[in-house]
């Protein structure tokens, strides 16, 4: 719809136009730099008739208001659908990434007004901005701006608050959906056979038959797969199957859980098929206050976790237990039942304690480290404070890869520090069980976040199948969603509480204040309801960490992994986005309890759909990947553990150009193009080529199928002129005249008293005494006219018997044929002329050819 409007453009960093702290009110930001886009009338639009084309199956729009993003000072109109927010540029008519963000991605949002000074005549009176401002867990942050008194923002920001945190699971976007065509295959099916790999048995594979009967509990000789939680009573964050040593029964197993925080009770997440060395995880122990308390079954089952060492060597294999957490924060659970193992109570162990802070310390780190980065980006929400927006600089010439080097210069987020204890962590435990063969349990307090993280990590170095797509995905289906690491918590989503699936509304800035540059002294930003996740601090970004490492290993091992860094961004945003049913709730049983594996799309399905569309020059497919490289595990040195920003991640909202992949990388991909373009040139023209070589042989296999014709032909023609010229000479002996015509028919004159003509025509007939006929191999047209000469034979001197030739002459100079008429044409014998009918009149007793 056209609109109508006139556009002043003011910027707010004129000294004349600059707002002092007094004359802003509360709920402003930092607003100086920001290049402002005036609407004097107000605007109503419809939906505009091409949006359907950019909805998703059963997306529906709830409000639209017409505003500025301000990021970019582009004009547009911001729909809120059931799904996300939706920014669709006015100029261009297509969808701005910045500005359109899923609502589940959203951690906070909330209303902000700025004042602006009062005009020349307008002393009194002084006019504002109504300003959104939304939060993304994905690193953005991004203003919209509205016209006053339009309640356009009104509208929108009340659909937000009615869609953006849900109070109930099932009116999350992915329920209204359904499966579609990216429909999820059993999870635990898939579980299973990730169990039976490991076990070194890939030929038997499991069927939901075997889940439904239970009997997938197969063995080797060292471990087995254990149906001890098929009900998921023992503990309900564990999967419904469990890898387990083979020497501990599921009676001992079940006395174990009851030492282990939550029933987390020691299992196996990996293990080495050849050297028996096992990689398991758990929560922490309940020893106490007094750190003395015991269990014989825990015990037990930790040391069956040390197999006998390969090759017949003699003792056991050592144990290392892996606290995840400081030291002094294990000392610090003993005060509420916790706490961790005592290497005297475990035979051949020793303990070891990674440092690796808490949920709550993860997130304040993001936090900052996401300021930080929106305020120094081409693209800041802020303006004022963003050099690189106008020009400047303020590290490196504006290259902000570079503030990786200190990590000071990135707001003191310490989230780099938090990376780089994750990876020291995993690849100590990949280089203990890789290099000393042993055997290592992890945990920290409850089990599902750290331990998940270290777990998966050291697993990712130590196996060259989880560097593969597909063996990725068994990882995560394994170590972070069958062990119940709690997404719907950590990504501030409803979930369930026992049966009970309502949960109450709650203040979302209640906990997350933003940075001091977002936030100046007396601002004030409206309220907006956010989970229960949030309020209860449980909200945190460890899966996102931990994909996070997965990129440093990627950035350190170019050739090691057959995915890209593209491939998990799109699978970062697909979990953040909750479009999928993969990533709800907090465990499997809660997904396999209300059915959202079958309720909901999976994210699997639609990634491979998307590699599918590309082929393997895909986007998601790492260029480099050469897996004879590296088949064994990988153990990075310790001076390589030092993380750098993952530009295609957290540069790509503040600093676009900083977010495209390396120079390297993204020369090798055009060129990959380039040549995935002339090969298929180059089998079109194969094609072609192939084509154009049948068509000639076929030319000239005909070519010779024509010419043995016309050899044919031309040998038949040889003979037929042949017999013609017999038949001439024949037919001239009989005393015929032979008329050669030009034209089409041919016509032969038999003189008798009444000369009588015959006439050859294409088709051979008689009819009224004449004759027709044609000879099909020759076209030459004939006319012969037969005369009877009655003439006497002896008294025509042309007609003389030539004696010498006749092979019907007897010795006495008779005759052998009766009547006999013989000629002579020039000095060759033509002929006979004879009356035939004498046959006719002789029977077999005449001596017909008998001496007289």
């Amino acid at each position: 719809m056209a609109m109508n409007r006139n556009r002043r453009t003011t910027s707010l960093r004129d000294t004349d136009t600059r707002l002092n702290e007094s004359d802003k009110i509360e709920g402003t930001g930092s607003w100086d730099a920001i290049e402002w886009t005036t609407i004097d009338q107000p605007v109503s639009r419809p939906v505009p008739h091409g949006l359907s084309d950019f909805l998703y199956e059963a997306e529906e729009v709830l409000a639209e208001g017409y505003g500025v993003l301000v990021n970019t000072d582009e004009a547009g109109t911001l729909f809120v659908t059931n799904f996300r927010l939706l920014f669709l540029s006015e100029g261009s008519r297509d969808i701005i990434a910045l500005g359109t963000i899923p609502l589940a991605t959203i951690e906070k949002f909330n209303k902000i007004v700025l004042k602006q000074p009062a005009g020349p005549r307008q002393f009194d009176k002084t006019a504002s901005r109504r300003l959104l401002q939304v939060t993304g867990k994905d690193m953005r942050i991004i203003i919209f701006a509205f016209r006053p008194r339009t309640k356009q923002r009104r509208a929108v920001f009340e659909a937000l608050l009615r869609c953006a945190r849900p109070t109930r699971l099932w009116d999350l976007y992915t329920f209204s959906s359904g499966p579609s065509r990216f429909s999820n295959t059993s999870p635990r099916v898939r579980l299973l056979n990730e169990y039976i790999r490991l076990l070194g048995m890939e030929s038997n594979n499991s069927s939901v038959s075997m889940v439904e009967d239970g009997s997938f509990t197969l063995s080797n000789n060292w471990w087995r797969i254990s149906d001890v939680n098929a009900t998921y009573d023992m503990c309900s964050t564990y999967p419904f199957s469990l890898l387990l040593p083979k020497s501990i029964r599921d009676e001992e197993v079940l006395q174990a859980c009851k030492f282990r925080a939550r029933s987390r009770l020691p299992v196996i997440s990996w293990c080495d098929a050849r050297t028996g060395a096992v990689l398991a995880r758990s929560s922490q122990p309940l020893v106490g206050l007094m750190m003395n308390m015991r269990s014989n079954a825990d015990e037990n089952l930790v040391g069956a976790l040390c197999t006998p060492l390969p090759d017949g060597s003699k003792g056991r294999r050592k144990l290392y237990i892996a606290d995840a957490r400081p030291r002094k924060n294990a000392l610090a659970n003993g005060a509420m039942g916790g706490g961790s193992e005592s290497s005297s109570n475990y035979f051949q162990s020793e303990i070891v304690f990674f440092g690796i802070d808490n949920i709550h310390a993860m997130r304040e780190s993001l936090v900052r480290l996401r300021d930080y980065l929106d305020t120094h980006g081409t693209r800041s929400s802020d303006g004022m404070s963003s050099f690189l927006r106008h020009g400047g600089s303020t590290w490196g010439g504006g290259n902000l890869s570079s503030m990786s080097a200190s990590v000071s210069t990135l707001g003191d987020s310490g989230w780099l520090i938090h990376i780089q204890n994750v990876l020291a962590g995993s690849a100590w435990i990949a280089a203990r069980v890789a290099i000393e063969s042993a055997s290592v349990l992890v945990h920290c307090s409850d089990g599902w976040d750290r331990t998940s993280q270290l777990v998966a990590l050291a697993s990712l170095l130590l196996d060259p199948y989880y560097r593969t797509i597909k063996g990725f995905q068994a990882l995560v289906e394994k170590d972070w969603l069958a062990f119940g690491h709690p997404f719907s918590d950590r990504a501030g989503m409803p979930s369930f509480s026992g049966s009970d699936v309502e949960l109450p509304r709650q203040s979302s800035s209640a906990n997350f204040s933003s940075s001091p540059i977002r936030q100046t002294p007396g601002s004030f930003p409206s309220q907006s309801p956010m989970s229960q996740a949030h309020t209860s601090n449980n909200y945190s970004p460890i899966f996102l960490q931990w994909v996070d490492c997965v990129s440093q290993l990627l950035r350190m091992y170019p050739f090691a992994f057959e995915f890209s860094s593209a491939y998990l961004v799109d699978f970062l945003d697909c979990t953040l986005s909750c479009r999928f049913g993969n990533f709800l709730c907090n465990s499997e049983k809660e997904r396999e309890q209300y059915g959202v594996s079958g309720a909901c799309g999976c994210l699997w399905m639609y990634l491979d759909d998307k590699r599918a569309s590309g082929g393997s020059s895909h986007v998601h497919y790492n260029l480099f990947y050469d897996p004879s490289k590296y088949e064994g595990p990988l153990l990075p040195p310790a001076a390589a553990l030092a993380p750098t920003l993952w530009p295609q991640f957290h540069l790509r909202w503040s600093c676009p150009s900083e977010a495209q992949a390396g120079e390297v990388e993204t020369q090798c991909r055009n060129l990959v193009e380039r040549i995935s373009e002339l090969q298929m040139a180059k089998e079109v023209a194969e094609r072609k080529a192939r084509e154009t070589i049948a068509t000639m042989e076929a030319v000239k296999a005909e070519i010779r199928n024509e010419k043995q014709i016309s050899s044919s032909a031309m040998n038949l023609a040889r003979k037929t002129k042949r017999e013609n010229t017999i038949i001439k000479r024949a037919i001239q002996s009989l005393g015929c005249r032979i008329h050669v015509s030009g034209n089409d028919e041919c016509t032969i004159d038999i003189e008798s008293n009444q000369p009588e003509r015959i006439t050859s025509s294409p088709s051979t007939r008689e009819t009224e005494g004449s004759l027709h006929s044609y000879d099909e191999k020759t076209d030459t047209p004939i006319s012969v006219t037969l005369t009877h000469d009655d003439d006497d034979v002896s008294g025509n001197p042309i007609l003389r018997v030539c004696e010498n030739l006749c092979p019907q002459r007897t010795l006495d100079g008779g005759c052998k044929w009766p009547d006999a008429g013989c000629a002579q044409l020039g000095s060759q014998f033509v002929g006979l002329r004879a009356n035939y009918e004498a046959f006719d009149r002789l029977s077999i007793y005449d001596s017909y050819f008998k001496l007289e």
